[in-house]
């Protein structure tokens, strides 16, 4: 096979694999925290661990993040508003939805646990 077959069929299955990833997140993108708000079934369980309010983010220890495709885990979030991290400070229990925004996960819900 010459080097210009090679370098078409490595960019054709590229492409193709590819091609499911980019729907998914342009669907995904599609349906804004307007659609999703307010539906227990997507919220997940976290603990806040840390509120950064000048960095916009916040670091929870949450279970599975099925949205997301994620496991249970610690990580850091980035917040779609700001608002949200006068809400929480570090120890609390919460219910949350995040996606992934611009590259970055993002809690685009949140709500304190009695």
């Amino acid at each position: 096979m010459n080097t210009i077959s090679k370098l078409a069929l490595a960019a054709a299955v590229t492409l193709t694999s590819a091609s499911p990833a980019l729907a998914q997140e342009h669907n995904h993108d599609a349906h804004g925290p307007s659609q999703t708000s307010g539906v227990a079934d997507n919220l997940t369980d976290g603990e806040v661990k840390k509120v950064d309010k000048d960095a916009g983010k916040i670091t929870i220890r949450h279970g599975e993040l099925k949205n997301l495709g994620m496991p249970a885990m610690t990580m850091v979030f980035h917040v779609k508003d700001p608002v949200m991290l006068e809400q929480v400070k570090a120890g609390d229990k919460i219910r949350f939805i995040s996606e992934k925004v611009d590259g970055a996960f993002t809690l685009i819900q949140l709500e304190n646990v009695k």
